[in-house]
């Protein structure tokens, strides 16, 4: 789940994880990218997001967790979310809302995002899927996107800034013709679903951008749009979409920060 970046954050309050910590981060994180596989073998033309969901919740409590995202309550939004899967179709960016009426259909995208806690921690994790066929643009819109998580996460590696993620994720979108959200970014996770500090998917100046340290667990999660970067929240207080209506994609993995690069505990 995409964090709303505050204008400034304590940068001391980065959290590092025990070797403990990290070791059940790991368990949770196979645990999430298990669900995530099974939820995205079920989309196909007809199921409805509502079911979707459903399901996810259904396996989140089948592996003894608990769904993190389910009634959180979110800084800038008046209601707690009420789903444990985030169902973002089209150009519907993140934290769209799951709906028992709303059918997928042939053409479709859909960005699925899901968070877990497991044994008292926390992990993040989403992927963009098609609907049947697409044509060739929209998958590389999807191609690009997660490549450039991929870029972001090897520069996770210890001595590195926060932008040295940015930028990598930032290059390769711009240079393929696509944009980054800028209202959106990852952020820490482990403790809690959303920790310090902010991981934004771009590079400015005045953004805070501290140190990298073995120990921290990042959610890294580029949203990238079809057109302009620009979003708007819709009236449900949740749904983000992108302001000029072009489709927009999302991928996501939480991580840990080593020496040589972030390795991914969703997997």
């Amino acid at each position: 789940m995409a964090k709303r970046p505050g204008l400034i954050y304590n940068v001391f309050m980065a959290k590092i994880k025990t070797p403990q910590q990290i070791k059940t981060m790991r368990e949770g994180g196979k645990i999430l990218a298990k669900v995530l596989d099974l939820v995205i073998k079920k989309v196909k033309p007809g199921i409805t997001t509502g079911e979707l969901n459903k399901y996810a919740e259904d396996l989140i409590k089948g592996y003894g967790a608990t769904a993190s995202f389910k009634n959180y309550k979110a800084s800038w939004a008046d209601d707690p979310y009420p789903a444990a899967l985030c169902v973002s179709v089209n150009n519907e960016v993140v934290h769209g809302l799951p709906d028992d009426d709303r059918k997928l259909k042939n053409g479709d995208i859909v960005g699925l995002d899901c968070g877990l806690k497991y044994k008292g921690l926390y992990t993040d994790m989403a992927k963009t899927v098609v609907v049947g066929g697409v044509s060739k643009g929209i998958k590389k819109l999807l191609t690009v996107t997660e490549e450039s998580l991929y870029k972001g996460i090897r520069q996770a590696k210890v001595g590195n800034r926060i932008s040295d993620i940015s930028r990598a994720v930032q290059d390769h979108v711009e240079k393929n013709g696509f944009s980054v959200v800028r209202q959106l970014c990852g952020h820490g996770v482990g403790l809690s679903a959303h920790e310090d500090p902010q991981i934004p998917n771009y590079v400015e100046k005045n953004l805070p951008d501290i140190k990298l340290a073995a120990g921290m667990t990042l959610a890294i999660e580029p949203m990238v749009n079809a057109g302009d970067y620009l979003v708007e929240t819709l009236d449900d207080g949740w749904t983000v979409v992108t302001a000029d209506g072009k489709l927009s994609a999302h991928f996501e993995h939480t991580i840990v920060v080593t020496e040589k690069g972030g390795e991914i505990i969703t997997k």
